[in-house]
């Protein structure tokens, strides 16, 4: 079996894949919602921005054609739209209170038809300075909110997301494309590589935790934050349209897909194995201090989770199996559910983390 920083001898290649389906929002996932605020009337449904009249492709900054085009609606429609919109945005960034947001006005409303979420980005732009701003509307899906709601409570990043019906409503994530920080910051000389590949290892090890798939490079951002000592880097997923879906173990682990290889190659060059080891247990220690924080709402979430079919049959039985002879622990097999195999990934961590040191099997900690 790999170890945590092998470089994989065949990586999933990039390949068009079939849209995963959308799961409907139940009735145990709706209630979690509720408790924790994140379901909310709102003045605007993903269905009624899907009444566009007009639409023109958008083209990037460089003048190169993009995967979204602009929308237009009719004018009387588009008049009121505007004011949803902004309604909405006050209620994702100060909880409703659009007094604060008056000087605001919708821009500009693009749709993307690739992708799984097909959603909509609204552009809204401060009036007194110009300085614009991002969110998203989507049709609802199950295994998406979980997979936000799981990255919100085992990462170190906070999500600000809304529901209500079939309409989901996210902020933006900002950051470097990973595709992009690749081709132009990978070599930048004013980042230290140590700290680069540090940060790799961790963001493998919490998708491989919380069963987030398809973490190719487009699919993150990365962060960086300057420091008096050199630029500090943390990677953010950005898509969680393919949690608990695939039934490839190493679907959910970004070190196996292809266009991923200058990575791996890079933590290769600048981390040898104890020091990847090292930084692999230290997020998953703070996987658990996270959790444990926050463990009756992780545990209600997991419960509602563990309820849903969120994959085909083939794909949970294929996936359960895997992880059963990747940590040699057959409580795996036990499990009837995705919800169920993420709670014992977790087990799996506390237990390694609790063991004495040096009684670990290689298998392990790979």
């Amino acid at each position: 079996m790999l170890g945590p920083m092998e470089f994989p001898e065949h990586p999933m290649p990039l390949r068009t894949q079939q849209k995963k389906p959308s799961f409907p929002i139940s009735e145990g996932l709706r209630r979690y919602l509720v408790r924790f605020r994140r379901d909310k009337p709102l003045p605007a449904t993903y269905q009624r921005l899907r009444r566009f009249a007009e639409s023109a492709p958008l083209s990037d900054a460089s003048g190169k054609p993009t995967l979204w085009e602009t929308v237009v609606y009719d004018r009387f429609e588009m008049e009121s739209l505007n004011e949803d919109l902004k309604q909405m945005y006050a209620l994702l960034r100060v909880d409703g209170d659009l007094s604060v947001m008056k000087h605001l006005y919708v821009d500009r409303i693009d749709f993307c038809a690739f992708g799984n979420s097909a959603p909509f980005r609204i552009r809204i732009v401060n009036a007194y300075n110009d300085n614009p701003d991002h969110f998203y509307i989507k049709k609802g899906d199950a295994s998406r909110i979980y997979g936000l709601e799981l990255e919100h409570l085992l990462s170190p990043n906070r999500l600000t997301y809304l529901t209500c019906g079939d309409t989901l409503v996210e902020e933006h994530i900002a950051g470097i494309p990973g595709d992009v920080f690749v081709k132009r910051w990978l070599d930048s000389e004013e980042l230290r590589p140590i700290r680069v590949a540090k940060e790799l290892v961790k963001f493998n090890e919490r998708c491989f935790v919380q069963l987030l798939g398809d973490m190719r490079s487009y699919n993150f951002v990365v962060v960086i934050t300057p420091d008096f000592e050199g630029a500090q880097i943390r990677i953010r997923a950005m898509d969680f349209d393919q949690q608990t879906y695939e039934g490839r173990m190493n679907f959910y682990r970004p070190q196996f897909f292809k266009d991923n290889q200058p990575l791996v190659a890079y933590c290769l060059k600048h981390l040898n194995i104890e020091t990847a080891r090292q930084y692999q247990r230290e997020e998953q220690v703070l996987i658990l201090q996270r959790r444990a924080i926050v463990q009756e709402r992780v545990e209600q979430l997991l419960t509602a989770m563990a309820s849903d079919t969120l994959a085909p049959e083939e794909n949970f039985i294929q996936l359960r199996d895997a992880l059963a002879e990747h940590h040699k622990r057959r409580e795996y097999l036990d499990c009837r559910s995705m919800g169920e195999l993420i709670r014992e990934n977790l087990e799996t961590i506390r237990l390694r983390v609790a063991a004495p040191q040096g009684t670990a099997k290689p298998s392990e900690i790979e």
